[in-house]
């Protein structure tokens, strides 16, 4: 009797433990989804980046210190490897990106051009799209964070070396407000 009590807990214990794994092994895939899915964003903003600089180089050709910020935070962005090397390249290709729109307001005739609007619109649905892709991911990496976090999960997230995922979070410089002068 005791060996079937013991066979049962046992057989309870490996259960819950295959579960609980294969649990961890879809959250993870999940989080690794929810980044390549915002990598796809980031890609076609790197993509528009370079047409939407050349548009502004035939309004505004002295503001090479600008254009030359913007290609490299680009050019680190698109050289990340990790997520926190990509989170806090990416941070920085948003400030430059900002400084490129502020630049645009100096000149009128530029603001009037099909090209850049179309390029300014289209940009600004990437940026739509990829804030929504960091949204799902940061959810993502939360479910995983509870899991690995929660007892007794936690016991099998400890066991086969499971992690904390990493949230991708906006720096300082993009919290702050936005100036608007007319």
């Amino acid at each position: 009797m005791a060996f079937l009590v013991t066979g049962g807990i046992i057989l309870i214990i490996g259960v819950y433990i295959f579960s609980t794994y294969n649990g961890f092994i879809a959250i993870r895939n999940a989080v690794e989804e929810a980044f390549s899915t915002m990598d796809v964003y980031l890609k076609k903003r790197y993509d528009l980046i370079p047409n939407l600089v050349e548009t502004v180089k035939g309004y505004a050709r002295h503001e090479q210190e600008t254009f030359q910020k913007i290609v490299e935070a680009r050019a680190q962005a698109m050289n990340a490897t990790t997520i926190e090397e990509k989170q806090a390249s990416e941070n920085m290709l948003t400030g430059t990106l900002k400084s490129l729109f502020a630049l645009s307001e100096n000149y009128p005739e530029l603001k009037a051009d099909s090209q850049f609007l179309d390029l300014q619109k289209q940009l600004q649905k990437v940026e739509e799209d990829i804030a929504q892709s960091r949204k799902y991911y940061n959810a993502v990496v939360k479910t995983l964070n509870t899991k690995v976090e929660s007892f007794p999960s936690n016991i099998v997230a400890m066991m086969f070396g499971f992690k904390r995922g990493t949230y991708f979070t906006a720096d300082e410089t993009e919290r702050e407000n936005v100036q608007v002068q007319f």
